[in-house]
Order: C-alpha cells, then sequence, then structure tokens
C-alpha cells in the first residue's frame, strides 16, 4: 500500500497586523480600525478557525518567554503549527547590533539555548513546525556562510531548519546548495517576490522525501525598495492565474515531499488570507471558517469559495 499523500499546511506570515493603512482591523477581523479589540476576542484564535499553520515573524524581532509560546498553544486547536522565524542575532547581526548596540557581531550557544527554552511549550506539545532562517541578500555562499551554516545546524540539529537564501550565488551552483541542505534534513525556503539582479533563482523543485516550505511575498516590485512605510512592499493580491503554477508544484510536491508549508506574505490589508483561500480552495482542501461580507466584497475572488459569515447566521 502506497503511503498517504503528505498533509498540505496553508496559512499566512503572521496574524497580528493592528496598526497601519494594511491593517487586518475591519478586513479580516471583526474589529474596527484603529480601535482596540473587543474584550473577549483573540486574534490568533479566530485565525485558527480558518487555518492549521501560521508562521510566527515576531519572534525575529524579540525572542518570546516561555509563558508566551504556552499561551500560543492554548489558544490554538490540537494539530495546528507554528513554523518560527529565528532570532535576527542569528541571520542579521548588523540588524541586531544597530537594535541593540552589541557590536561584536557573535552569537553563542547560550543565545541558542535561550531560543529553544523559548520555544520548549511548542516542541513538547508536538505543535512546532519548522525554524525559518531568512538571511539577508548580503548573505553570500562563500566559505564564511558555508562554515556558519555548519555551526548552526549543528546547535539547531533536533529541530526542522528552513532556509531563506536570497543572494543568487546560492542558486548558482544549485547542486551543492541542495546538497548542503539535504545533508542536514533542512529545506531550501522557494521564494516568490520580485526579482533583481543579485536575487536568487529558484525552478520550486521539490525535495524528494523532503520538506518542502514556499513563501510568498507577492510582486509589488515598485514599491519593493521605494516605498513610505515597509508594508507598502507587500501590497499586492495574486490572481488566480499567477497562483496556478504554484498550485501545480505543490500537487507535484505531494507526490514527492514529506512535509508542505506554503506560506502568504503578502500581508497588506489581508491579501495574504484572501490568497491563502484561493490557493487552498484550488487545491481541493477544506476552506475553514467564515468570512466577513466585507472581507468579500473587498475580494470578490472569494465568493464561492468560502462561507460567507452572513449565511453561517442562517442556520
Amino acid at each position: 500500500m502506497a503511503d498517504p499523500a503528505p498533509a498540505v499546511r496553508i496559512g499566512t506570515s503572521g496574524w497580528s497586523y493592528p496598526q497601519g493603512r494594511g491593517t487586518w482591523n475591519g478586513v479580516f477581523y471583526p474589529v474596527a480600525p484603529g480601535s482596540r479589540s473587543p474584550r473577549g476576542f483573540d486574534e490568533l484564535a479566530y485565525y485558527a478557525e480558518h487555518f492549521d499553520t501560521v508562521e510566527v515573524n515576531s519572534t525575529f524581532y524579540r525572542v518570546p518567554s516561555a509563558a508566551t509560546t504556552a499561551s500560543w498553544v492554548r489558544r490554538t486547536p490540537p494539530g495546528f503549527e507554528f513554523a518560527v522565524k529565528l532570532h535576527q542575532q542569528f541571520t542579521h547581526p548588523a540588524m541586531h547590533a544597530r537594535s541593540t548596540g552589541d557590536l561584536s557581531g557573535t552569537v553563542t550557544l547560550t543565545d541558542a539555548d535561550a531560543f529553544k527554552f523559548a520555544l520548549a511549550p511548542l516542541a513538547d506539545a508536538g505543535r512546532l513546525g519548522p525554524l525559518l532562517v531568512q538571511f539577508p541578500p548580503s548573505f553570500t555562499n562563500d566559505g564564511a556562510a558555508q562554515q556558519y551554516l555548519a555551526w548552526l545546524f549543528d546547535v539547531f540539529r533536533d529541530y526542522t531548519l528552513a532556509l531563506e537564501l536570497r543572494h543568487r550565488t546560492w542558486s548558482d551552483a544549485p547542486d551543492d546548495t541542495r546538497a548542503l541542505l539535504a545533508a542536514h534534513d533542512a529545506a531550501w525556503v522557494q521564494i516568490d517576490e520580485p526579482k533583481f539582479k543579485t536575487s536568487i533563482r529558484q525552478d520550486l523543485r521539490p525535495a524528494v522525501g523532503g520538506v518542502f516550505y514556499l513563501r510568498m511575498h507577492g510582486r509589488n516590485a515598485a514599491q519593493w525598495w521605494d516605498h513610505n512605510a515597509s508594508e507598502d512592499r507587500y501590497n499586492y493580491l495574486y490572481t488566480s492565474d499567477e497562483l496556478e503554477p504554484f498550485a501545480a508544484r505543490i500537487e507535484e510536491a505531494r507526490r514527492l515531499a514529506k512535509k508542505i508549508y506554503l506560506y502568504m506574505n503578502n500581508h497588506f490589508e489581508a491579501k495574504a488570507v484572501a490568497n491563502a483561500a484561493m490557493i487552498t480552495d484550488r487545491l481541493g482542501l477544506d476552506v475553514r471558517g467564515t468570512y466577513p461580507d466585507g472581507f468579500l466584497e473587498r475580494y470578490p475572488e472569494l465568493r464561492g469559495r468560502v462561507t460567507p459569515a452572513s449565511r453561517q447566521s442562517l442556520f
């Protein structure tokens, strides 16, 4: 008997966007823009009614407490998974130095242990997905980088790592990069974003027996570097036609990969939510939860694909 196809987990990068022009409040969440959430309303619990996974980006900026990650477990149903972005001190030393004043640029086993301690409630509950290791475009494929990766793989050897490499030197030697990651059961994160001269080039090919991890950032090239607010670069809605090649790759991955994760990061005005629901429906998977009527008016592409909140109220 053939092994069953792996589950496809589809979600968004983050769940809390309460501020700015691209807020989710009043769009996906039934909370008025600029106002505090009403008593008893929980964004994460509401989100988890719609998706079975989320990619946590806040951990890049601040290591959470174990109490915080334990609360994530309590607020989500069994089977829900968290992919967690590794803290910036492991991948962006210059950014970390600017934010902390620590100019040493070194990261230690103590730092790693602190991050692991924070994730322990997720791991102990069986709710921890891959650790997303997102490197900057300046992280090029050279001896120093490979030496650092060897250290990182060893320190986090008990975790599934998913590496987002952005400089094209990694894709200029694709077989070597795949072999390096495969030796440590790490996923090579496939990314869709505007491409520039030094951007990585990928074919979205799933690794046989490995983890297929796809991040979709949108294609707003005009505002990728030139924007008033950082959220502007993620102001992009994929069309059904643009999602089709990714759906085909996921269907291929269901035959070859061990686990599959897709996260939409085009979070401006909850466009990520709309696209996650669209590709979930395209793949013939259960589109969970109900969606506000105002959300469907904003994104009519979802009509007939999701359940409107008003329809549920009739039963």
